[in-house]
């Protein structure tokens, strides 16, 4: 039985990470899908509608098979630390999130969740691409 933890922020990469899984999972996995929320004015109606959204997708689209755990985060936290701490927390054994492509400046200004991930997490990570 693997535990897999399936970070998302809305449906888009929901559909793509939820593509991932029906190929790797089999019976008796676990799934949490987990949307990360900074709150307090960091955080509008909005992203949490769209956080909402996209856990939903992966309940629907996977809960038949398998087992899936819902789980909107507000802690005050960045996403990528919502992530580790929650994987460490649970016991995961792989966790999936969506990459996109970014130019190398886009890659200096801007931080990434993903990379924040890819480079400190102590559990496996699987990046899966997502379309522009």
């Amino acid at each position: 039985m693997v535990r897999f933890l399936v970070g998302t922020n809305d449906v888009t990469t929901s559909e793509a990470l939820v593509s991932y899984l029906e190929a790797r999972a089999t019976d008796g996995d676990t799934v949490f899908a987990v949307n990360s929320l900074f709150g307090g004015d960091d955080t509008d109606d909005k992203d949490v509608f769209a956080g909402r959204d996209a856990i939903e997708y992966i309940e629907e689209s996977l809960g038949d098979t398998l087992t899936v755990e819902s789980h909107q985060l507000v802690r005050g936290n960045a996403a990528a630390e919502d992530i580790k701490n929650f994987a460490e927390e649970n016991d995961v054994d792989e966790v999936v999130i969506g990459i996109r492509k970014r130019s190398p400046t886009g890659k200096v200004v801007f931080g990434s969740t993903a990379q924040d991930i890819l480079l400190s997490s102590s559990r496996p990570v699987v990046s899966v691409p997502l379309s522009q």
